[in-house]
């Protein structure tokens, strides 16, 4: 029987050179695809027109946002990488968080969460006494314990504590703060600073200008001991017509060592030990 010529393949190289052909036309409609949307994008109708800042903006200016941030945002409305452009935020002095949004046409809508400094920040080295000298970094914590830059003036208002530690220990001490401000607020006095050598040895410094060492330990254990040094505190310094207090240490475990202004013991020492 007659095979049909309708039938037949072609043969290899013809088969080859269709579909290199068809792969050859696909490869030009996706070139001419991608130059059209570019263009398209391109066009005046796309340009990002306008941006509008939210939120925190206490210690921002628009000066310092487009001096800082607008020089890094690259595209327009539909090309800028909303990533890059929140980097770009974030790393403006005083700026925590960035969100951004698109909203048609042409506007950009940014969000600003800004950090709230609730102490100055001073690093010690690691291995450090809690009495010895820290490098002053222009650094500040903010109320989630995280360290930032900014301008130290920006705050020279505002009556911060200051917090000297080892890198890495400003969440933890922050929340040692937090514990003991209260509880020093009873005496009719304040933490001014708090100092945590590298070997975990904790030093309170009072607004009064006392200075109390509290010891190493966990946080309970520390509190725990000024906790028991101030329930005492007052009925010591009666007996001295309430002298100020000077100088406290707590390391003692079944008392503490205490000087008051004015006041010496019979070997004249600047301590009186409480049992």
């Amino acid at each position: 029987m007659a095979r049909n010529p309708s039938t037949v393949a072609p043969p290899l190289d013809i088969r080859v050179m269709n579909a290199v052909s068809a792969l050859l036309l696909l490869g030009l409609l996706g070139m001419l695809l991608a130059w059209g949307l570019r263009w398209v994008v391109r066009q005046p109708v796309f340009a990002l027109r306008a941006i509008v800042v939210e939120g925190d903006v206490a210690h921002l200016s628009a000066a310092t946002l487009r001096a800082n941030a607008l020089p890094r945002l690259a595209g327009n409305f539909l090309t800028l990488n909303l990533r890059e452009g929140r980097a770009a935020f974030e790393a403006v002095p005083w700026v925590r968080h960035a969100e951004l949004h698109r909203v048609w046409p042409g506007l950009l809508r940014v969000t600003l969460e800004e950090h709230r400094a609730v102490a100055y920040w001073e690093t010690k080295a690691d291995g450090a006494d809690a009495d010895s000298d820290a490098s002053v970094d222009e650094q500040l914590v903010n109320d989630h314990g995280e360290l930032f830059e900014a301008n130290l003036g920006d705050v020279e208002d505002q009556d911060l504590p200051t917090l000297a530690g080892p890198a890495g220990h400003a969440a933890e001490m922050l929340g040692m703060w937090r514990e003991l401000q209260p509880r020093v607020q009873r005496l009719d006095d304040g933490v001014e600073r708090l100092d945590l050598s590298g070997r975990g040895s904790w030093r309170a410094t009072f607004e009064k200008g006392a200075v109390v060492e509290l010891g190493r330990g966990s946080a309970a254990e520390v509190l725990a001991r000024f906790e028991r040094f101030a329930r005492t505190l007052t009925q010591v310094t009666s007996r001295y017509d309430g002298a100020p207090l000077v100088f406290a240490d707590l390391r003692y475990p079944d008392g503490y060592a205490l000087q008051l202004r004015g006041v010496r013991t019979n070997q004249d020492k600047p301590g009186n030990k409480n049992r």
